[in-house]
């Protein structure tokens, strides 16, 4: 490491700043700097006090040795490799060097190679003008976002050189470079279509995936910046999904298969509401993979009723399951009450009710109700504890202050609040008026509130009669809330940093395409290892490191091997049941030995 200088001049003066920097060779025997710290300013009367203090530092009783931090900057020289017939070591002086997490990376670029992603973006993404390889910095943001997401600054400082990315992808720090890596972004969403399409034929061959049910739903994820001033902007203020309504966001919509694969998703301004997104996506499914008989399974708030009514009057039809709030069960019960219960499955009944062209089922789980009621028993007792307390004070409140009390112990008991009248007496005039309250339970609203837990009410125009089928589709919704989970959780989406919209486009992006990779190892666990998640597989193979061998020779070289740690026993089998192999280990090089350091000798590095 040293300290290199840029001159700027400011005000009619040269201004001199400094950054700590080090050289990396890269495979084209090219020498790139990396920028470790940034200084500042120095001037001559700070440059010699850096030197002295430099000095200092490198001091020792015995050998005082001087730290040059400021060298002029020179390339190593050139060695030749000259091939030996037999080579004779010294293994007493063996060295492991480099050790670097393998494994992980190593079934990710395996997940990789089974979607067919390397020779789908070798021909969508060609070198740049510099070689650069776009494809393997596409796969080490990739693969990053599988393993350990972070920053891209995280990766370029910390993570690559932690990993054998570089030895995976046959490449180098020029992968991982922090202006590659924000460049890299800006090749990506155009082809976001045609990778679905491709990915979907994958999917297909590997999985005999189907298409005809599609899980439709919206989530929200926010940004730790502020507010932006372009009107045109997709970041804005919304009903955060997130809990974070202080932030700014951008809204996801994302269709999935009841397996989990992704078919499409779209980033939306942080202000759409869930009910205008639906058309725009109807269309856009027709428009990428023709019309067909498929199953819409969404949430309630999601369609109008102008959207479900044209979906009906569509020619086709297009089928759809979709929930409906609890509300309407008001003016449904007369008519329902005359319907015979259905069993779907165990502890599971319905009643299915044909009315204008549509079905309605009314779904009803014991696992719900008990669920449901122990919720609603917790609530109402921490809520009539506060109420309690806020009484038993010594001294009563001030009307002003007990409602402010109360307020924020009817926010914390959210909807079950309502169960309970509370009367507020006031009492006194002036500055020594007080208030005291009082409370009952409503148990006409609380009976109403027991006679629909558990329950579920759907609408459907589907045929089907089958009352578990039904049921079944409905119950896939909760694979796409899991794709969000997954993303937000494991991938990390949230939060976001970037600032430009391309950019935010382009991190949703990888974000999904590591999703992809997680979701096609859950399809494989799910044939062969059922108790694991795609999760615990990487911390497994995680185990696997890669290290560099150093076998000095008599003649004053190193061989040099790099050799990744055999698996485990139980990772062995996970490797059998998945159906994957370690690759090949890489052969040796030869190169000059580096020259010892001397007795007492300390490391120039910071």
């Amino acid at each position: 490491m040293f300290l290199r200088c840029s001159k700027r001049r400011k005000d009619g003066k040269a201004h001199l700043y400094w950054s700590v920097v080090e050289n990396r060779r890269l495979s084209d025997q090219r020498v790139v700097q990396r920028h470790v710290l940034y200084l500042g300013e120095l001037n001559g009367v700070q440059e010699s006090s850096w030197r002295k203090t430099v000095e200092l530092f490198g001091q020792d009783e015995d050998a005082p040795r001087q730290v040059a931090l400021f060298p002029e900057e020179h390339a190593p020289a050139q060695v030749g490799v000259e091939e030996f017939p037999v080579v004779r070591v010294r293994l007493a002086q063996m060295a492991l060097r480099r050790p670097r997490q393998w494994g992980a990376g190593g079934l990710g670029c395996q997940l990789w190679e089974q979607l067919g992603l390397g020779e789908f973006w070798r021909d969508q993404l060609t070198p740049g003008r510099e070689g650069t390889r776009w494809d393997q910095v596409l796969q080490t943001l990739v693969l990053y976002r599988l393993i350990d997401p972070g920053s891209e600054w995280r990766l370029h400082r910390h993570w690559f050189d932690h990993t054998a990315i570089a030895d995976l992808l046959g490449g180098d720090f020029a992968l991982a470079e922090i202006h590659r890596l924000y460049a890299c972004h800006d090749h990506l969403v155009a082809h976001n279509q045609a990778l679905f399409d491709h990915l979907t034929a994958r999917w297909r061959d590997l999985f005999d995936a189907q298409f005809e049910v599609l899980l439709y739903d919206l989530t929200s994820t926010y940004f730790e910046s502020d507010p932006p001033v372009d009107p045109a902007d997709p970041r804005r203020f919304g009903y955060s999904r997130d809990k974070r309504g202080d932030c700014v966001q951008v809204v996801i919509a994302l269709i999935v298969t009841p397996e989990g694969f992704p078919l499409a998703y779209e980033v939306l301004p942080g202000n759409t509401t869930d009910k205008t997104t639906l058309q725009d996506f109807l269309a856009k499914i027709e428009k990428q993979y023709g019309k067909a008989q498929r199953i819409w399974v969404m949430d309630r708030g999601i369609p109008t009723e102008e959207t479900l009514e044209q979906m009906r009057a569509s020619d086709p039809p297009i089928s759809y399951l979709v929930g409906t709030p609890k509300g309407k069960l008001a003016g449904l019960e007369a008519a329902l009450a005359t319907r015979d219960w259905q069993q779907a499955r165990p502890r599971v009944r319905v009643k299915l009710l044909p009315q204008a062209g549509e079905t309605y089922v009314l779904v009803q789980s014991q696992d719900r109700i008990a669920k449901e009621r122990a919720m609603r028993r917790r609530r109402l007792r921490a809520y009539l504890d506060r109420l309690a307390e806020i009484k038993a004070r010594q001294r009563p409140l001030r009307r002003d202050a007990l409602h402010q009390a109360l307020g924020a112990a009817k926010k914390d008991a959210g909807r079950d609040a309502r169960f309970v009248q509370v009367d507020v007496q006031l009492r006194g005039e002036g500055q020594a008026q007080r208030a005291t309250l009082s409370w009952q339970l409503d148990r006409k609203t609380l009976r109403t509130a027991w006679r629909r837990e558990g329950r579920y009410l759907l609408r459907t125009n589907l045929t089907e009669t089958d009352p578990a089928k039904l049921w079944e589709f409905y119950l896939q919704l909760t694979e796409v809330e899991q794709a969000f989970k997954e993303l937000k959780g494991d991938l990390a989406l949230r939060p976001i940093h970037h600032q430009l919209e391309p950019r935010i486009a382009a991190h949703v992006f990888v974000s999904f395409r590591a999703y992809c990779l997680q979701v096609t190892l859950k399809a494989r666990l799910k044939r062969t290892a059922s108790g694991l998640t795609p999760r615990a597989v990487l911390e497994k193979f995680a185990a696997v490191q890669m290290i560099d061998v150093h076998l000095p020779t008599t003649d004053g070289r190193e061989i040099v091997m790099a050799r990744h740690t055999q698996p485990e026993k139980d990772l062995q089998l996970l490797l059998d049941q998945l159906k994957l192999t370690l690759p090949e280990q890489g052969p040796p090089k030869i190169q000059t030995a580096p020259p010892p350091p001397e007795p007492g000798a300390k490391s120039p590095h910071l």
